[in-house]
């Protein structure tokens, strides 16, 4: 019997040697680790823990955050940072007899998420890149099958549309979510999101599941007109609108700023809302839903079309809109959408001609004429297997209520690095303008009134620094940007220098990523819109936008297809440093362009608004102005 314990003792000794965990632990998280797997034959031995061979004081009550608990049966880590990261070796003595317990701790300092997906199903794997960071270059994914085996993934192959398997959303942007389509159980595993560098963003554990039986695609119960609207004299259904337009307009520019950090930008929040809503009056079920959330309004708001209709006609004075879908002839529209889209949206669907290049011809002669002639090619070419285009165009020209000197004039404009380049101004010694201090949005704010009930609002951060301006950016809420407009209408005009640079922007985003942004993935993969067409689910293959905006010597020209301290005898407005720009309609109390003007003088403009003619001389502004 004696000689039977000492070989089970021995065999216990060797299990315990030759055991070592590996744990993965997330940032943040809580963690006790127990020296032995069994803990009650120890109790009275002498146990030390190391950590990458330093020996844990068990007396250290200082702020670390690895704690020696329950007579050293235990090691808490709380919280888990990365520097907890390596080996931790428990070591039992018990009279001459030694076991050790070895546990390898990996920290992923991202956060962990489980995606449970069913087998053929399409989903975005989020990623994003702190906010502080810059970004210069896009994540690297891996991914770690079961088995441990870890590869990186290629998201550059050759394939395209629905045939591309991985894609990454939203490039060289804090989102570096990727989607992954018709996901199989081959696909399972762990996803790794890394910076360039190797700093670890995220983890996604997949799990597929087997996919039901589901039924042919069905439009039963959702073909039926949009409903009525029963309030059509409603000024609560008409604020509605306004804000919801305010909202969404303000979220639009967050995103494109962060698609586009330092750049020129422009784009008309009206002409992309009104397209959403134009498709909108044929989406049924989830993508109905989907739709109104990414337009801001109110599930189930059947005045949203008449609304919209009010707001062209009270916008008619100086904005002219016009919505239009193209579609493939093979498809038999519903009737009840065609007769709302010409109810509400004054558009005809009209079929797509026999070629890619007469489509394109037709789609570009009608941008043309519905923004006078500013923006007159939208698209190149079509594809023979479109199914539906969407499109929105408007045209905005207001004139200036006051006159800018007519004299040819420069001045230096101080762009986001510090660099000087010499343009065209508009000047005036004493126009009459309105000007404030926003302490909410940390901005010098002017206000320009134009014709046609309208208004530019120039807002001026504090300095010409990229983080001045970014900090404006942030502050620009639905609600600070209607408050402030509120404060400049309760503060009187006076007459004050203005010197503004003469600008032309034509900017078109890429209007696909900003539908990805607003949660319309769907559209893209098949979306319920049996409102629209009902024998199958549509695909969206596209949507662009372009805006075009003007500052000249008569006014503004607009189109789009979807602690200062002041004298007070003298007072000046100078926007020679990067500043933002909104077009607002005082009729209708909507914003119509959002800009920023970061270098009024890039070369990808249409032509020079302001010509020096014969005999004309150019005035040089005195260096006051460069302030």
């Amino acid at each position: 019997m004696k000689l039977q314990a000492i070989i089970f003792l021995v065999l216990q000794l060797v299990f315990e040697l030759s055991t070592c965990r590996s744990l993965r632990v997330i940032s943040g998280s809580s963690l006790e680790i127990p020296c032995l797997s069994f803990q009650t034959d120890i109790m009275a031995a002498d146990i030390t823990w190391s950590f990458n061979g330093e020996v844990i004081n068990p007396d250290d009550k200082s702020s670390s955050s690895v704690r020696v608990i329950k007579g050293g049966l235990y090691l808490s880590i709380s919280p888990v940072t990365p520097a907890n990261e390596g080996s931790y070796v428990c070591l039992v003595t018990d009279d001459n007899t030694e076991m050790i317990g070895t546990h390898n701790i990996t920290v992923d300092a991202s956060y962990f998420i489980t995606i449970k997906a069913t087998e053929g199903s399409t989903f975005a794997i989020p990623c994003h890149f702190p906010p502080s960071v810059e970004v210069t270059a896009n994540a690297l994914w891996f991914r770690e099958t079961i088995g441990g085996e870890r590869t990186k993934l290629n998201l550059q192959d050759d394939a395209e549309g629905e045939n591309k398997k991985l894609e990454q959303l939203y490039p060289l942007d804090q989102d570096q979510s990727i989607l992954l389509r018709h996901v199989a159980h081959e696909d399972a595993g762990l996803y790794h999101c890394e910076s360039a560098e190797g700093a670890k963003l995220t983890t996604v554990y997949v799990i597929v599941k087997d996919a039901p039986s589901l039924p042919s695609h069905s439009c039963a119960g959702f073909t039926a007109p949009w409903e009525e609207c029963r309030n059509e004299n409603s000024h609560t259904e008409a604020n509605i609108l306004q804000e919801s337009t305010t909202e969404f307009a303000l979220k639009l520019y967050s995103f494109l700023r962060h698609m586009y950090p330092s750049s020129n930008l422009l784009f008309s929040p009206i002409s992309i809302s009104g397209l959403l809503s134009h498709l909108l009056l044929g989406a049924r079920n989830v993508t109905r839903r989907a739709l109104e959330g990414a337009v801001f309004v109110p599930h189930d708001f059947h005045c949203l079309h008449f609304q919209m209709k009010k707001l062209r006609e009270k916008l008619s004075g100086s904005l002219q809109m016009a919505s239009q879908i193209y579609y493939n002839p093979q498809m038999n529209l519903s009737e009840s959408f065609t007769n709302q889209s010409i109810q509400f949206y004054d558009s005809e669907p009209t079929k797509l001609l026999a070629s890619g290049e007469e489509s394109a011809r037709m789609i570009n002669t009608w941008v043309a004429s519905k923004t006078n002639n500013k923006i007159t090619q939208l698209v190149e070419s079509v594809s023979p297997d479109a199914q539906l285009i969407l499109l929105n165009a408007v045209s905005f020209s207001g004139q200036w209520k006051g006159k800018f000197d007519p004299k040819p004039r420069k001045a230096h404009f101080t762009k986001l690095n510090g660099d000087l380049v010499k343009v065209p101004i508009l000047y005036h010694e004493t126009f009459t303008a309105t000007m404030m201090h926003s302490v909410d949005l940390k901005a010098q704010v002017a206000r320009f009134a134009l014709t046609g009930n309208s208004s530019l609002y120039v807002l001026l951060p504090r300095t010409g620094k990229a983080a001045d301006l970014q900090q404006v950016e942030e502050k620009m809420t639905d609600t600070a940007v209607r408050e402030m407009i509120e404060q400049m209408k309760a503060t009187a005009p006076q007459q004050m220098e203005v010197t503004l640079p003469q600008i032309t922007l034509d900017v078109t985003p890429d209007m696909n990523i900003l539908i990805k942004k607003l949660g319309l993935s769907s559209l893209f993969e098949g979306a319920n819109l049996c409102g629209l067409y009902a024998e199958e689910k549509l695909v969206l293959d596209e949507a662009r936008h372009r805006a075009f905006l003007a500052l000249t010597e008569r006014g503004v020209e607009a189109g789009a297809v979807t602690s200062l301290s002041f004298s007070r005898s003298f007072p000046s407005f100078r926007a020679l440093r990067p500043f933002i720009l909104l077009l607002w309609s005082d009729q209708a109390s909507v914003p119509l362009f959002i800009g920023r003007v970061t270098d009024p003088s890039v070369k990808d403009r249409q032509s020079d608004i302001h010509k020096v003619g014969e005999g004309h001389q150019e005035h040089e502004q005195p260096d006051r102005f460069n302030s």
